[in-house]
C-alpha cells in the first residue's frame, strides 16, 4: 500500500473523532475501517456505534486493502481544469465485508479497461495532512 502525491485537486473532508483514522491511516500504509470489538462488524462510514449489535466498542482496525469494483463510471467531463479526463469513479467493496463500500477513483490503468467485478488494491494519495484511499487493478488477480 504505497503513497503518492496528489494527481489532481480534491475537496477534502472535515476531520472528526470518528473519521480521522480513516483519512490518516494511509500515512502508515494502512486502510483503517472501524470495527466492532463485540461482534466483529465493520462500520463505514466511520462512527463510534455498531449498527449490527448497538455496541459502542468500535475502533479503527487495518484491513487488507483488497476489494472488488461493484459499480463504476468513466467520467469524460472536465469539471475542473486541472483534472485530466477520462477518469474512473467507482464503488469498491472491501474484501473483509462486502457491504463496506468506498467511493473512490481507480488509478494507474487505462480508464477504459476497468470493469465491474475487477479486483483492486488500495494505494494512498497524500493531500496536505490526509491520505486519500485510491484503488488500482490487482495484478495478482488478473487472469
Amino acid at each position: 500500500m504505497s503513497s503518492q502525491p496528489s494527481e489532481f485537486p480534491r475537496t477534502l473532508p472535515a476531520l472528526d473523532l470518528d473519521n480521522e483514522a480513516f483519512w490518516t491511516g494511509g500515512k502508515n500504509g494502512e486502510l483503517l475501517i472501524n470495527r466492532c470489538d463485540d461482534c466483529g462488524y465493520y462500520v463505514h462510514p466511520p462512527t463510534g456505534f455498531c449498527p449490527s449489535c448497538e455496541s459502542r466498542d468500535v475502533r479503527p482496525q487495518p484491513v487488507s486493502g483488497r476489494g472488488e469494483i461493484v459499480t463504476m463510471t468513466v467520467n469524460y467531463r472536465a469539471w475542473f481544469p486541472d483534472i485530466p479526463v477520462p477518469y474512473v469513479v467507482a464503488m469498491v467493496a472491501i474484501e473483509e465485508q462486502q457491504d463496506v463500500r468506498l467511493i473512490t477513483n481507480i488509478v494507474d490503468c487505462d480508464p477504459l479497461s476497468v470493469e465491474i467485478g475487477d479486483k483492486v488494491r488500495v494505494r494512498f494519495e497524500q493531500v496536505e495532512d490526509l491520505w486519500i484511499p485510491l484503488f488500482f487493478p490487482d495484478p495478482e488477480a488478473r487472469p
